[in-house]
Order: structure tokens, then C-alpha cells, then sequence
């Protein structure tokens, strides 16, 4: 009964799985397969927020998957069709997005904030080495080499 249970179980939740649209997409030769799949990779679904085009069962992605297998065929190189869909969805497309004058900050942010992570952390540092010797009176001073005096 349970092994009954379970098969219906599994049925039930792997049917959905059965029905899913997979692209096959012919090609001349290998090359472009590889090709093909790289591309897909790089570039990102417009409708869905953070998933490639080969991870998405969007309409939109089956379109652009279709328009990268054509232009693959008609022979045009990484750099025309990634400039076509740059062109065409701007730079939330690509995952790499372009230096440019809107995208500047997403470059340059990590490595200013490593910088002034650096340069906190240097400023904690003497911050510290300058109230260790220098922050006791003359009266403290005393006090401590007498306690420690007394210890030993």
C-alpha cells in the first residue's frame, strides 16, 4: 500500500516536468552548438529578473533563443548579436554589462569600497596603537605597577 502511495506521489509531482517545452535547435556542426549555448548563457531574460536565457521558459526567451540560432546561422559573430540585444534590451541583457557612462558605478563601487575598507581599518589600527602607550596619567601608571606588584 505505502509503494502504491508513493508511485502516485511521484507521478503527480514529476507530470508537470513532462510537459515542458525543450528547444532543439539544429545545427551544421558542433561548433556552432557551442557557440550557441555560450551565448544563450551570457545573456539575460528581459522578462524574468535574474535567469539566463538558457534557464528560461519565458515566451521572450524562446524568441531571443530562436533570433540567436538564426543569426548563429546567417554567420554573424558573438559580437554582432550580443551588440543586437544590447541594442535592443539595453544593458539589463547582459550579464557583463558594458563600461559606460550609466554603468560606470557598478565597476567602480567594489573596488572604492575596498579602498575605504582599507583605509578604515588603518585608521583603527593607529587609532589603537596611540591610546595604548599614550592614554594613562602619570598617577595610573603607578597604580598598575603596584597591582601588578602585589600579584607577583
Amino acid at each position: 500500500m505505502l509503494v502504491i502511495r508513493c508511485m502516485i506521489i511521484f507521478l503527480v509531482m514529476s507530470g508537470p516536468a513532462c510537459y515542458a517545452a525543450i528547444d532543439a535547435y539544429a545545427f551544421p556542426n558542433g561548433e556552432l552548438r557551442v557557440r550557441y549555448y555560450d551565448l544563450i548563457e551570457q545573456l539575460r531574460c528581459p522578462q524574468c529578473l535574474n535567469t539566463n536565457l538558457a534557464g528560461s521558459d519565458a515566451m521572450i526567451a524562446q524568441d531571443l533563443r530562436r533570433e540567436v540560432h538564426r543569426m548563429i546561422l546567417e554567420g554573424q559573430t558573438d559580437a554582432e548579436i550580443l551588440d543586437f540585444m544590447h541594442h535592443r534590451y539595453g544593458d539589463f541583457v547582459l550579464y557583463k554589462p558594458r563600461f559606460n557612462s550609466s554603468t560606470w558605478i557598478l565597476w567602480l563601487a567594489p573596488a572604492f569600497v575596498f579602498v575605504l575598507a582599507i583605509g578604515g581599518c588603518l585608521i583603527m589600527v593607529r587609532r589603537m596603537q596611540n591610546t595604548v602607550g599614550g592614554s594613562l596619567s602619570d598617577l595610573e601608571r603607578d597604580r598598575l605597577e603596584q597591582l601588578l606588584k602585589d600579584e607577583t
